[in-house]
């Protein structure tokens, strides 16, 4: 990994899983580009699309006012992302450890919603995204991308959820942060499947002479182009099977968009847009290394990290 010295990334940590000595990927980059893709869904709620990774998948939303999106029987955490501002909506859970109970806001924020049954309904209509794990086999069937996965990524160990939040499954509401704060990167919030780090927009085109160029050995990475346009560069390492090397791939991609990076492919994405770039970068199940240092996750404090893993306790200065 290549960060540079004010980068927060620079303190990472990362107990990386290498059990696969092959050295390469055999997995491309995959694309849900909304700008242009025809919709999977397109009826009285509006229009919807479906990517997905290995463990996350991306449904992308322009809903019509007054639509209503529901989930019965939902197996785990999702997380619902309502990126503008005036995009009121009410969300409602009927099995969170309050029982059933409703949230109201008028946009710029995410929310976190409990397994069970869930609906969100817009009264003005907007553009929403809600993000799931890949544990419910009827969304994975909408995903436009979904032959990709046919073959589970084999340097990606099994899905595995983080544990219940402390104070039990509920409707949880943050609001998205509307500037940058220097030498803090995020924010980054957390639930038992997904991590979101979604940035305020940012300006200008990104600084040529400060890249960082990184990969990830055992998970992939979700770019959610929001606003202005992003170039994805991406390398794929050369592994044992040349018959798996693959050129370098340059794609630029305009909002709305999801770009899908594979386990192992060293990547750097550029904005491009002369203000007003925003981008997510989401991960499911949430990343260690993020979690592990202290004031990055916003919400920490309701979800515990994974068995065997605490903290790092902060020493005390000399008296």
């Amino acid at each position: 990994m290549a960060y540079g010295k004010d980068d927060p990334r620079s303190k990472l940590v990362t107990n990386s899983r290498d059990e696969n000595n092959s050295g390469g990927s055999a997995t491309p980059a995959s694309y849900g580009l909304y700008y242009k893709d025809t919709p999977v869904d397109d009826d009285a709620n509006g229009k919807a699309w479906y990517t997905r990774g290995q463990d996350l998948l991306v449904n992308y939303i322009e809903a019509a006012p007054g639509a209503t999106f529901s989930r019965t029987g939902q197996v785990d955490e999702y997380m619902i992302v309502v990126a503008d501002e005036d995009t009121p909506y009410e969300v409602s859970a009927q099995h969170g450890v309050n029982g059933p109970e409703t949230k109201t806001g008028p946009g710029h924020q995410v929310i976190i919603v409990p397994p069970g049954d869930s609906s969100v309904t817009f009264p003005k209509g907007g553009r929403v995204v809600r993000l799931f794990s890949t544990q419910s086999e009827d969304l994975n069937e909408k995903c436009a991308n979904k032959d990709v996965y046919a073959t589970r990524d084999r340097n990606i160990p099994e899905f595995q959820r983080w544990p219940d939040p402390v104070d039990g499954f509920k409707l949880r509401v943050y609001d998205l942060w509307k500037e940058r704060v220097p030498g803090k990167f995020g924010p980054i919030w957390r639930c038992t499947t997904i991590m979101l780090n979604f940035p305020p927009p940012g300006n200008g085109p990104r600084d040529i002479t400060k890249m960082s160029p990184h990969s990830h050995a055992d998970f992939d990475q979700c770019s959610l182009v929001m606003a202005g346009s992003f170039l994805h560069n991406m390398r794929w390492p050369w592994g044992l099977d040349k018959n798996e090397w693959v050129p370098d791939e340059f794609p630029i991609t305009e909002a709305p968009s999801a770009t899908i990076i594979p386990a192992r492919v060293i990547h750097s994405s550029e904005s491009l847009h002369r203000t007003n770039n925003r981008m997510a970068d989401i991960f499911a199940p949430p990343r260690l290394d993020f979690s592990l240092l202290e004031g990055w996750i916003q919400n920490h404090d309701e979800y515990p990290l994974p068995e065997g893993y605490s903290m790092p306790v902060k020493e005390k200065a000399d008296a």
